[in-house]
Protein backbone atom coordinates (compact mmCIF):
# COMPACT_ATOMS: atom_id res chain seq x y z
CA UNK A 1 0.00 0.00 0.00
CA UNK A 2 0.97 3.64 -0.49
CA UNK A 3 1.46 6.18 2.29
CA UNK A 4 0.52 9.71 1.27
CA UNK A 5 1.29 12.86 3.22
CA UNK A 6 -1.92 14.71 4.04
CA UNK A 7 -1.96 17.90 6.11
CA UNK A 8 1.14 16.81 7.94
CA UNK A 9 -0.19 13.33 8.71
CA UNK A 10 0.19 9.96 7.03
CA UNK A 11 -2.81 8.25 5.46
CA UNK A 12 -2.58 4.65 4.26
CA UNK A 13 -4.39 3.99 0.97
CA UNK A 14 -4.89 0.27 0.22
CA UNK A 15 -4.48 -1.04 -3.32
CA UNK A 16 -8.11 -2.08 -3.59
CA UNK A 17 -9.10 1.58 -3.29
CA UNK A 18 -7.08 2.41 -6.41
CA UNK A 19 -8.62 -0.52 -8.27
CA UNK A 20 -12.13 0.65 -7.40
CA UNK A 21 -11.24 4.17 -8.47
CA UNK A 22 -9.76 2.96 -11.77
CA UNK A 23 -12.82 0.77 -12.41
CA UNK A 24 -15.19 3.69 -11.80
CA UNK A 25 -13.07 5.99 -13.94
CA UNK A 26 -13.00 3.43 -16.75
CA UNK A 27 -16.78 3.05 -16.58
CA UNK A 28 -17.15 6.83 -16.96
CA UNK A 29 -14.85 6.79 -19.99
CA UNK A 30 -16.95 3.91 -21.34
CA UNK A 31 -20.04 6.06 -20.96
CA UNK A 32 -18.36 8.72 -23.10
CA UNK A 33 -17.32 6.07 -25.62
CA UNK A 34 -20.99 5.18 -26.02
CA UNK A 35 -21.61 8.78 -27.05
CA UNK A 36 -18.73 8.56 -29.53
CA UNK A 37 -19.96 5.23 -30.92
CA UNK A 38 -23.48 6.54 -31.51
CA UNK A 39 -22.86 10.13 -32.59
CA UNK A 40 -19.52 10.26 -34.40
CA UNK A 41 -20.40 8.07 -37.42
CA UNK A 42 -23.70 9.96 -37.71
CA UNK A 43 -21.90 13.33 -37.88
CA UNK A 44 -23.47 14.56 -34.65
CA UNK A 45 -21.81 16.76 -32.03
CA UNK A 46 -20.28 14.90 -29.09
CA UNK A 47 -21.28 17.67 -26.66
CA UNK A 48 -24.61 19.04 -27.88
CA UNK A 49 -27.40 18.37 -27.31
CA UNK A 50 -27.17 16.69 -23.88
CA UNK A 51 -27.90 12.97 -23.66
CA UNK A 52 -31.50 12.15 -24.52
CA UNK A 53 -33.59 9.10 -25.37
CA UNK A 54 -33.48 8.40 -29.14
CA UNK A 55 -37.13 7.24 -29.03
CA UNK A 56 -38.95 9.98 -27.08
CA UNK A 57 -36.13 12.57 -27.14
CA UNK A 58 -36.56 13.26 -23.42
CA UNK A 59 -33.41 14.55 -21.77
CA UNK A 60 -31.71 11.93 -19.61
CA UNK A 61 -31.26 13.13 -16.02
CA UNK A 62 -27.92 12.70 -14.27
CA UNK A 63 -29.28 10.00 -11.97
CA UNK A 64 -30.34 7.98 -15.02
CA UNK A 65 -26.92 8.39 -16.60
CA UNK A 66 -24.71 6.74 -13.98
CA UNK A 67 -22.44 4.23 -15.75
CA UNK A 68 -23.49 0.57 -15.32
CA UNK A 69 -25.80 1.27 -12.37
CA UNK A 70 -28.50 3.26 -14.16
CA UNK A 71 -28.86 0.68 -16.93
CA UNK A 72 -29.47 -2.03 -14.33
CA UNK A 73 -31.84 0.02 -12.18
CA UNK A 74 -33.92 1.09 -15.17
CA UNK A 75 -34.18 -2.48 -16.40
CA UNK A 76 -32.63 -1.47 -19.74
CA UNK A 77 -35.64 0.75 -20.51
CA UNK A 78 -36.20 4.49 -20.81
CA UNK A 79 -37.79 5.96 -17.67
CA UNK A 80 -40.35 7.89 -19.73
CA UNK A 81 -41.32 5.95 -22.86
CA UNK A 82 -40.11 2.50 -21.76
CA UNK A 83 -38.19 2.09 -25.01
CA UNK A 84 -35.49 -0.58 -24.86
CA UNK A 85 -31.94 0.59 -24.13
CA UNK A 86 -29.40 -1.42 -26.09
CA UNK A 87 -27.19 -3.76 -24.02
CA UNK A 88 -24.28 -2.23 -25.93
CA UNK A 89 -24.24 0.68 -23.48
CA UNK A 90 -23.73 -1.60 -20.51
CA UNK A 91 -21.24 -3.85 -22.35
CA UNK A 92 -19.04 -0.95 -23.52
CA UNK A 93 -18.98 0.63 -20.06
CA UNK A 94 -18.13 -2.69 -18.41
CA UNK A 95 -15.47 -3.60 -20.99
CA UNK A 96 -13.82 -0.20 -20.69
CA UNK A 97 -13.77 -0.42 -16.89
CA UNK A 98 -12.29 -3.93 -16.99
CA UNK A 99 -9.66 -2.90 -19.55
CA UNK A 100 -8.60 0.05 -17.40
CA UNK A 101 -8.30 -2.21 -14.36
CA UNK A 102 -6.51 -4.95 -16.32
CA UNK A 103 -3.83 -2.56 -17.58
CA UNK A 104 -3.40 -1.06 -14.11
CA UNK A 105 -2.94 -4.52 -12.58
CA UNK A 106 -0.53 -5.65 -15.31
CA UNK A 107 1.61 -2.52 -15.00
CA UNK A 108 1.53 -1.60 -11.31
CA UNK A 109 0.24 -4.52 -9.21
CA UNK A 110 1.73 -7.66 -10.75
CA UNK A 111 4.33 -5.76 -12.83
CA UNK A 112 3.75 -8.32 -15.60
CA UNK A 113 4.70 -5.45 -17.92
CA UNK A 114 8.03 -4.20 -16.57
CA UNK A 115 8.43 -0.42 -16.65
CA UNK A 116 11.85 -0.10 -15.04
CA UNK A 117 10.75 2.86 -12.91
CA UNK A 118 12.25 2.62 -9.42
CA UNK A 119 9.66 3.00 -6.65
CA UNK A 120 8.86 1.09 -3.43
CA UNK A 121 5.32 0.28 -4.56
CA UNK A 122 3.34 -0.06 -7.75
CA UNK A 123 1.35 3.06 -6.95
CA UNK A 124 4.61 4.87 -6.35
CA UNK A 125 5.71 3.73 -9.79
CA UNK A 126 2.49 5.13 -11.20
CA UNK A 127 3.10 8.52 -9.58
CA UNK A 128 6.78 8.54 -10.61
CA UNK A 129 6.00 8.64 -14.33
CA UNK A 130 4.16 5.40 -14.96
CA UNK A 131 0.93 7.39 -15.22
CA UNK A 132 1.93 8.56 -18.72
CA UNK A 133 2.65 5.00 -19.84
CA UNK A 134 -0.74 4.02 -18.46
CA UNK A 135 -2.49 6.96 -20.10
CA UNK A 136 -0.93 6.09 -23.44
CA UNK A 137 -2.14 2.50 -23.17
CA UNK A 138 -5.72 3.19 -22.09
CA UNK A 139 -6.21 5.90 -24.71
CA UNK A 140 -5.21 3.38 -27.37
CA UNK A 141 -7.48 0.70 -25.92
CA UNK A 142 -10.42 3.11 -25.63
CA UNK A 143 -9.90 4.17 -29.23
CA UNK A 144 -9.70 0.56 -30.40
CA UNK A 145 -12.87 -0.33 -28.49
CA UNK A 146 -14.81 2.59 -29.97
CA UNK A 147 -13.52 1.88 -33.48
CA UNK A 148 -14.34 -1.84 -33.21
CA UNK A 149 -17.87 -1.16 -31.94
CA UNK A 150 -18.58 1.29 -34.77
CA UNK A 151 -17.03 -1.08 -37.32
CA UNK A 152 -19.18 -3.96 -36.10
CA UNK A 153 -22.35 -1.91 -36.45
CA UNK A 154 -21.73 0.19 -39.56
CA UNK A 155 -18.68 -1.36 -41.26
CA UNK A 156 -16.79 1.93 -41.01
CA UNK A 157 -14.02 3.30 -38.80
CA UNK A 158 -14.32 7.07 -38.19
CA UNK A 159 -10.94 8.65 -38.86
CA UNK A 160 -11.17 11.22 -35.99
CA UNK A 161 -10.83 8.33 -33.50
CA UNK A 162 -7.62 7.20 -35.22
CA UNK A 163 -6.26 10.73 -35.46
CA UNK A 164 -6.87 11.41 -31.77
CA UNK A 165 -5.00 8.25 -30.72
CA UNK A 166 -2.18 9.11 -33.14
CA UNK A 167 -1.75 12.60 -31.70
CA UNK A 168 -1.68 11.22 -28.16
CA UNK A 169 0.97 8.70 -29.20
CA UNK A 170 3.14 11.36 -30.84
CA UNK A 171 2.90 13.72 -27.85
CA UNK A 172 3.54 10.98 -25.29
CA UNK A 173 6.60 9.68 -27.09
CA UNK A 174 8.00 13.22 -27.40
CA UNK A 175 7.25 14.37 -23.84
CA UNK A 176 7.79 11.05 -22.07
CA UNK A 177 11.57 11.47 -21.98
CA UNK A 178 11.11 14.51 -19.73
CA UNK A 179 9.10 12.44 -17.25
CA UNK A 180 10.94 9.11 -17.35
CA UNK A 181 14.70 8.65 -17.86
CA UNK A 182 15.36 8.22 -21.61
CA UNK A 183 17.59 5.19 -20.92
CA UNK A 184 14.66 3.48 -19.19
CA UNK A 185 12.34 4.44 -22.04
CA UNK A 186 14.72 2.86 -24.55
CA UNK A 187 15.54 -0.27 -22.51
CA UNK A 188 11.96 -1.14 -21.57
CA UNK A 189 10.36 0.22 -24.76
CA UNK A 190 7.90 2.36 -22.81
CA UNK A 191 7.38 4.48 -25.90
CA UNK A 192 8.66 4.19 -29.45
CA UNK A 193 12.12 5.69 -29.93
CA UNK A 194 13.91 5.89 -33.26
CA UNK A 195 17.39 4.57 -33.93
CA UNK A 196 19.69 6.50 -36.26
CA UNK A 197 18.58 4.62 -39.35
CA UNK A 198 14.89 4.72 -38.41
CA UNK A 199 15.12 8.46 -37.77
CA UNK A 200 16.59 9.20 -41.20
CA UNK A 201 14.11 6.99 -43.05
CA UNK A 202 11.16 8.41 -41.10
CA UNK A 203 12.10 12.02 -41.81
CA UNK A 204 12.48 11.21 -45.51
CA UNK A 205 9.15 9.33 -45.56
CA UNK A 206 7.45 12.30 -43.89
CA UNK A 207 8.83 14.57 -46.62
CA UNK A 208 7.45 12.16 -49.22
CA UNK A 209 4.06 12.19 -47.48
CA UNK A 210 3.96 15.98 -47.59
CA UNK A 211 4.81 15.90 -51.30
CA UNK A 212 2.01 13.39 -51.96
CA UNK A 213 -0.52 15.47 -50.01
CA UNK A 214 0.45 18.64 -51.89
CA UNK A 215 0.13 16.84 -55.23
CA UNK A 216 -3.25 15.47 -54.13
CA UNK A 217 -4.42 18.93 -53.08
CA UNK A 218 -3.23 20.42 -56.37
CA UNK A 219 -5.12 17.80 -58.35
CA UNK A 220 -1.99 16.26 -59.90
CA UNK A 221 -2.74 13.00 -58.08
CA UNK A 222 -6.32 11.75 -58.17
CA UNK A 223 -8.06 10.45 -55.06
CA UNK A 224 -9.11 6.80 -55.26
CA UNK A 225 -12.78 5.86 -54.93
CA UNK A 226 -13.69 9.50 -55.47
CA UNK A 227 -17.36 8.66 -55.93
CA UNK A 228 -17.57 7.39 -52.33
CA UNK A 229 -17.84 11.03 -51.28
CA UNK A 230 -20.65 11.68 -53.76
CA UNK A 231 -24.01 10.72 -52.30
CA UNK A 232 -25.64 10.65 -55.74
CA UNK A 233 -23.17 8.17 -57.21
CA UNK A 234 -23.83 4.42 -57.21
CA UNK A 235 -22.09 2.17 -54.73
CA UNK A 236 -18.77 0.63 -55.82
CA UNK A 237 -20.04 -2.93 -55.37
CA UNK A 238 -20.86 -3.58 -59.03
CA UNK A 239 -19.09 -6.64 -60.51
CA UNK A 240 -17.68 -4.50 -63.30
CA UNK A 241 -16.35 -1.70 -61.08
CA UNK A 242 -12.63 -1.03 -61.85
CA UNK A 243 -11.22 -1.63 -58.38
CA UNK A 244 -7.75 -2.38 -59.73
CA UNK A 245 -7.67 0.98 -61.49
CA UNK A 246 -8.66 2.73 -58.27
CA UNK A 247 -5.81 1.24 -56.22
CA UNK A 248 -3.36 2.21 -58.96
CA UNK A 249 -4.16 5.78 -57.93
CA UNK A 250 -3.17 4.84 -54.39
CA UNK A 251 0.12 3.41 -55.65
CA UNK A 252 0.83 6.71 -57.40
CA UNK A 253 0.09 8.51 -54.11
CA UNK A 254 2.55 6.25 -52.27
CA UNK A 255 5.38 6.54 -54.81
CA UNK A 256 6.88 9.80 -53.40
CA UNK A 257 6.84 8.27 -49.91
CA UNK A 258 8.59 5.11 -51.11
CA UNK A 259 11.19 7.00 -53.14
CA UNK A 260 11.95 9.41 -50.30
CA UNK A 261 12.19 6.50 -47.84
CA UNK A 262 14.81 4.86 -50.03
CA UNK A 263 16.64 8.17 -50.13
CA UNK A 264 16.49 8.35 -46.34
CA UNK A 265 17.96 4.85 -46.11
CA UNK A 266 20.85 5.96 -48.34
CA UNK A 267 21.39 9.07 -46.20
CA UNK A 268 21.49 6.95 -43.04
CA UNK A 269 24.40 4.98 -44.48
CA UNK A 270 26.40 7.89 -45.87
CA UNK A 271 25.67 10.81 -43.52
CA UNK A 272 25.25 11.41 -39.80
CA UNK A 273 21.76 12.94 -40.16
CA UNK A 274 19.98 10.02 -38.51
CA UNK A 275 22.55 9.78 -35.72
CA UNK A 276 22.18 13.45 -34.85
CA UNK A 277 18.38 13.19 -34.74
CA UNK A 278 18.36 10.02 -32.66
CA UNK A 279 20.68 11.54 -30.04
CA UNK A 280 18.02 14.09 -29.03
CA UNK A 281 15.60 12.02 -26.86
CA UNK A 282 12.47 14.09 -27.60
CA UNK A 283 13.09 14.03 -31.36
CA UNK A 284 13.94 10.33 -31.24
CA UNK A 285 10.65 9.70 -29.42
CA UNK A 286 8.61 11.74 -31.90
CA UNK A 287 10.24 10.05 -34.90
CA UNK A 288 9.86 6.63 -33.26
CA UNK A 289 6.14 7.23 -32.85
CA UNK A 290 5.87 8.61 -36.38
CA UNK A 291 7.72 5.57 -37.75
CA UNK A 292 5.19 3.37 -35.94
CA UNK A 293 2.36 5.28 -37.57
CA UNK A 294 3.89 4.93 -41.02
CA UNK A 295 4.65 1.23 -40.46
CA UNK A 296 1.11 0.49 -39.27
CA UNK A 297 -0.43 2.35 -42.19
CA UNK A 298 2.05 0.91 -44.65
CA UNK A 299 1.61 -2.78 -43.92
CA UNK A 300 -2.20 -2.60 -44.03
CA UNK A 301 -2.17 -0.37 -47.10
CA UNK A 302 0.16 -2.77 -48.90
CA UNK A 303 -2.20 -5.64 -48.06
CA UNK A 304 -5.16 -3.59 -49.30
CA UNK A 305 -3.43 -2.86 -52.61
CA UNK A 306 -2.15 -6.39 -53.21
CA UNK A 307 -5.49 -7.93 -52.21
CA UNK A 308 -7.43 -5.61 -54.50
CA UNK A 309 -5.09 -6.23 -57.43
CA UNK A 310 -5.29 -9.98 -56.84
CA UNK A 311 -9.03 -10.40 -56.27
CA UNK A 312 -10.39 -7.48 -58.29
CA UNK A 313 -12.40 -6.07 -55.36
CA UNK A 314 -11.60 -3.74 -52.49
CA UNK A 315 -9.70 -5.90 -50.02
CA UNK A 316 -9.50 -3.74 -46.87
CA UNK A 317 -10.91 -0.36 -45.96
CA UNK A 318 -8.89 2.80 -45.44
CA UNK A 319 -10.23 2.88 -41.89
CA UNK A 320 -8.15 -0.22 -41.14
CA UNK A 321 -5.10 1.59 -42.53
CA UNK A 322 -5.54 4.53 -40.18
CA UNK A 323 -6.45 2.26 -37.24
CA UNK A 324 -3.17 0.38 -37.43
CA UNK A 325 -1.35 3.65 -38.00
CA UNK A 326 -2.76 4.94 -34.71
CA UNK A 327 -1.76 1.73 -32.95
CA UNK A 328 1.74 1.99 -34.39
CA UNK A 329 2.10 5.56 -33.10
CA UNK A 330 1.56 4.20 -29.57
CA UNK A 331 3.29 0.79 -29.57
CA UNK A 332 5.94 1.39 -32.24
CA UNK A 333 6.75 -0.08 -35.68
CA UNK A 334 7.97 -3.52 -34.63
CA UNK A 335 5.05 -4.31 -32.34
CA UNK A 336 2.40 -3.05 -34.76
CA UNK A 337 3.80 -5.34 -37.47
CA UNK A 338 3.63 -8.25 -35.02
CA UNK A 339 0.02 -7.34 -34.24
CA UNK A 340 -0.84 -7.30 -37.94
CA UNK A 341 0.36 -10.87 -38.34
CA UNK A 342 -1.50 -12.00 -35.21
CA UNK A 343 -4.85 -10.60 -36.39
CA UNK A 344 -5.55 -13.36 -38.97
CA UNK A 345 -5.51 -15.97 -36.18
CA UNK A 346 -8.46 -14.20 -34.55
CA UNK A 347 -10.15 -14.25 -37.94
CA UNK A 348 -9.57 -18.00 -38.17
CA UNK A 349 -11.03 -18.50 -34.69
CA UNK A 350 -14.13 -16.59 -35.73
CA UNK A 351 -14.38 -18.62 -38.95
CA UNK A 352 -14.15 -21.83 -36.93
CA UNK A 353 -16.87 -20.57 -34.59
CA UNK A 354 -19.11 -19.85 -37.58
CA UNK A 355 -18.51 -23.31 -39.04
CA UNK A 356 -19.13 -25.09 -35.75
CA UNK A 357 -22.30 -23.19 -34.82
CA UNK A 358 -23.35 -22.70 -38.45
CA UNK A 359 -23.44 -18.94 -38.12
CA UNK A 360 -23.43 -16.85 -41.28
CA UNK A 361 -22.87 -13.30 -40.04
CA UNK A 362 -19.68 -11.74 -41.34
CA UNK A 363 -17.88 -9.09 -39.35
CA UNK A 364 -15.33 -6.48 -40.47
CA UNK A 365 -11.60 -6.84 -39.92
CA UNK A 366 -11.22 -3.89 -37.52
CA UNK A 367 -12.16 -5.90 -34.38
CA UNK A 368 -9.57 -8.57 -35.24
CA UNK A 369 -6.88 -5.90 -35.61
CA UNK A 370 -7.92 -4.40 -32.27
CA UNK A 371 -7.72 -7.78 -30.51
CA UNK A 372 -4.28 -8.37 -32.01
CA UNK A 373 -3.00 -5.01 -30.75
CA UNK A 374 -4.35 -5.76 -27.27
CA UNK A 375 -2.61 -9.15 -27.35
CA UNK A 376 0.70 -7.54 -28.22
CA UNK A 377 0.25 -5.05 -25.38
CA UNK A 378 -0.33 -7.89 -22.89
CA UNK A 379 2.67 -9.92 -24.05
CA UNK A 380 4.82 -6.87 -24.77
CA UNK A 381 7.76 -7.96 -22.61
CA UNK A 382 7.77 -11.47 -24.04
CA UNK A 383 7.96 -10.12 -27.60
CA UNK A 384 10.57 -7.56 -26.57
CA UNK A 385 12.80 -10.17 -24.92
CA UNK A 386 12.37 -12.59 -27.82
CA UNK A 387 13.37 -9.95 -30.35
CA UNK A 388 16.40 -9.07 -28.20
CA UNK A 389 17.53 -12.72 -28.20
CA UNK A 390 17.24 -12.80 -32.00
CA UNK A 391 19.57 -9.80 -32.25
CA UNK A 392 22.04 -11.50 -29.92
CA UNK A 393 21.83 -14.75 -31.83
CA UNK A 394 22.56 -13.16 -35.18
Amino acid sequence: MLRISYYGGIVAVPEWFWLVFVFAYGACIGSFLNVVIYRLPRDKSLTRPPSSCPACEKRIRFYDNIPLISWLLLGAKCRYCKARISPRYFVVELLTALLFVAVFVLYFITEYRRLGIEAPTGIGMFLAGGWLVYLNAVVLLAGLLAAAAIDLELWVIPLPVCWFVTVVGLISASAGVYIVNPDIVWTYKLWPSASARTAAVTVAAAVGLVISLVLLWAGVIKRSYQSETDEESPQEDRPDYPHRLEVLKEIVFLLPIIVCSMGGLWLSRHTSLGLKLSQVPAIAGFLGSLSGYLAGCGIVWATRILGTLGFGKEAMGMGDVHLMGAAGAVIGPVFVVIAFFIAPFFGLIWAGFQMFFKKTRQIPYGPFLSLAVFTVMIFHDWFRDYIATLYLYY
